[in-house]
């Protein structure tokens, strides 16, 4: 029996929500922080297959949750695409800005796999080292995420360099986003015949932008990779993650057909599951920064998204990742509750 897998095969809700947390393995466990200092630099510990395993494993030692997820980035993308990608310590992902059209048309259109063939190897390895009731989600982040950090070179708190080349170089953005999602179909087909048994696609950036260019540059374009992962693997759950989006989500549910919908923190979950059909999962929802305070405000945040959830098919993670300064008693604690 595997709690994650079984929502999607029993006919009935369970009696507990499977269990996970985006971030799950990073720099709130000493364990992990360790094994980072040996690496000469983030994307290098990507690459590495014997660290990538050990940190996505350390989660499940630890807290026995139902679903691990492979240690890599979403920028792993952009990297076997052939454009620059580094992190600069203490500032994030630096890439080599796609200055226009000339620039994305440049792009290659092939992924270029054997670039990415640590990640596949972590992925076979993790499956053979995890526990047989732990699933293992592979993931990517969603076209316009990765175009927001490709066309900037970096993040941005408004994605303006994103938008304003959307906007003024439609054909040439589009192509982009053409690109980017066969890429990611690519990468997670890659990753399911590896052996990761579900997905998940992370569009981090999404939650800014206007109904018009949402249906446009987010909506249909992660509707394009679930449409080719299933025409390949139609049993493998897909989950959606368009974060930051509060409302919608009845017709995203309609346009993109994934299995599940993950929730921001800012999502009325109770609005949420009445919008979404009932034969699709939701995922998320609880705030990061109450796991970080704790006591009775993360005992009520808790019991409120298992009540709203009673009765549906809800995985209980958090409405982002995990934040660095949570304390681990706190998740001990949140494990503990839910599991009841």
């Amino acid at each position: 029996m595997k709690p994650f897998l079984d929502l999607f095969r029993l006919p009935e809700a369970p009696r507990r929500p499977p269990l996970w947390m985006m971030r799950q393995a990073g720099r709130y466990l000493p364990e992990y922080r360790e094994i980072r200092a040996t690496a000469a630099s983030f994307l290098d510990f990507c690459y590495t297959p014997d660290l990538a395993v050990e940190a996505t494993l350390q989660p499940i030692r630890r807290f026995g949750f139902d679903a691990a997820i492979i240690f890599s980035d979403i920028l792993v993308i952009p990297d076997a695409l052939g454009q620059g990608v580094r992190f600069a310590e203490g500032e994030g992902p630096r890439l080599d800005p796609l200055a226009g059209p000339d620039a994305i048309r440049a792009l290659p259109t092939e992924l270029d796999l054997e670039r990415l063939a640590p990640v596949y190897e972590a992925i076979r390895e993790t499956r053979a080292a995890l526990p047989r009731e732990t699933a293992l989600i592979g993931f990517c982040g969603a076209p316009w995420t990765l175009a927001t950090y490709m066309i900037a070179g970096r993040g941005t708190p408004d994605q303006a360099p994103a938008r304003g080349m959307a906007y003024a170089e439609p054909a040439a953005f589009q192509l982009l986003i053409d690109k980017l999602a066969k890429a990611c179909a690519d990468h997670v087909i890659a990753q399911i015949e590896a052996g990761a048994e579900a997905v998940q696609i992370f569009d981090s950036w999404a939650g800014p932008l206007p109904e018009r260019a949402f249906r446009a540059w987010c909506e249909k374009p992660v509707a394009d990779i679930v449409a080719r992962v299933r025409s390949s693997y139609p049993d493998v759950p897909i989950i959606a993650f368009p974060r930051a989006v509060s409302g919608g989500f009845g017709r995203f549910a309609e346009e993109v057909k994934p299995d599940v919908i993950g929730l921001d923190t800012a999502a009325r979950l109770g609005e949420a599951r009445a919008a979404i059909p009932r034969t699709i999962v939701t995922q998320g929802n609880l705030d990061p920064l109450v796991l970080i305070a704790g006591g009775a405000a993360l005992d009520q945040a808790i019991d409120d998204i298992l009540e709203a959830t009673t009765g549906s098919r809800h995985i209980f993670n958090l409405g982002h990742g995990i934040l660095p300064s949570t304390p681990i008693a706190h998740v001990e604690r949140l494990v503990e509750k839910v599991r009841g």
